[in-house]
């Protein structure tokens, strides 16, 4: 065996001190450490299996992130004025016009709306004529009911009353003159029976806003007063087939659960006129419900309408 000479024995032994230093200071076996990246600041981690994500976990659920508010709805500036109406949840336009004594046609036009079956919650609308409508109106009709007495003391000017005749007799037997205006106050206003059957279901404020007749299909349903058609169909819950018949800018007749309806939104029709024919639509029997509405609201017919012979 050869020796190694001193210095080849020298080499030797510095490449078995390198080979052995590499050998303790390699790296472990194990996951490569990746960098986590937080508040600007990098740490070392082990690097974890990444699981597939699932489609619960895809989105991100925001639950204090603010709401961005859209506009205000338009008018609402003129909410709880009077004259405008705040929409609420289940309102028509058919609906809001029956309870401010408008026509649907009228506050569609008052409020530029081009749809008028699409309103909504919160809309401020208007349900009483602007003002340059109403100087209008007086500009083109007579005056004179505004200075006349209210019904209850009216009895010198009711041509059929006596002095023993009550308020509501005096209301419903007057009967207008030639010359009277079309357009005048209670005094000028000369009901009739819209049906000749025997009343089912008197007024009640809370449950019957008008009076119930009974009747047979087909029975006729008479106008009880000169107006003109401001509602015909079937859109308003709980009515029916419906007319609504608007006579002054006090008050409108209401005539519902019709079979069918013999005239169209617009027309004019005169007193005692047949304008439906009784049914059942959206009743549980054959009626006729009649409403009379001053100023939007319900009154009892009885007490405008004339006593029966």
């Amino acid at each position: 065996m050869k020796l190694l000479s001193g210095r080849q024995s020298w080499m030797v032994i510095s490449v078995l001190s390198v080979c052995l230093l590499s050998a303790c200071t390699s790296r472990p076996r194990g996951p490569i450490p990746v960098e986590d990246r937080v508040a600007g600041q990098s740490t070392s981690r082990p690097a974890q299996k990444v699981q597939p994500q699932t489609a619960s976990s895809s989105a991100p659920v925001a639950t204090s992130s603010p709401v961005s508010m859209g506009p205000a709805m338009t008018g609402s500036e003129n909410a709880g004025k009077p004259g405008f109406y705040s929409v609420r949840p289940g309102d028509t336009l058919t609906k809001i016009a029956l309870d401010h004594g408008q026509a649907w046609r009228d506050i569609a036009k008052w409020n530029g709306l081009d749809n008028p079956n699409v309103i909504e919650v919160d809309q401020v609308l208007r349900v009483a004529p602007p003002v340059m409508e109403i100087a209008a109106n007086r500009q083109t009709k007579p005056v004179m009911a505004q200075n006349q007495a209210p019904p209850s003391s009216a009895t010198s000017n009711t041509p059929t009353a006596t002095a023993s005749s009550s308020p509501a007799s005096n209301t419903s037997n007057a009967t207008p003159s030639a010359s009277s205006p079309v357009n005048v106050s209670d005094d000028g206003m000369a009901f009739a029976w819209p049906h000749p059957g025997p009343v089912l279901a008197g007024f009640d404020e809370a449950k019957n806003k008008g009076l119930d007749f009974a009747g047979k299909v087909g029975d006729p349903v008479l106008a009880a007063a000169d107006g003109k058609v401001v509602y015909a169909g079937s859109g308003l819950r709980g009515y029916g087939n419906l007319v609504i018949l608007k006579h002054n800018n006090t008050y409108l007749t209401a005539y519902a659960h019709n079979q069918t309806l013999l005239v169209k939104e617009d027309q004019s029709v005169t007193k005692g006129q047949r304008i439906a024919d009784m049914g059942s639509s959206d009743s549980d029997r054959v009626k006729l419900h009649f409403e009379i509405r001053k100023q939007g609201k319900p009154v009892d017919p009885a007490k405008l309408l004339p006593a029966r012979p």
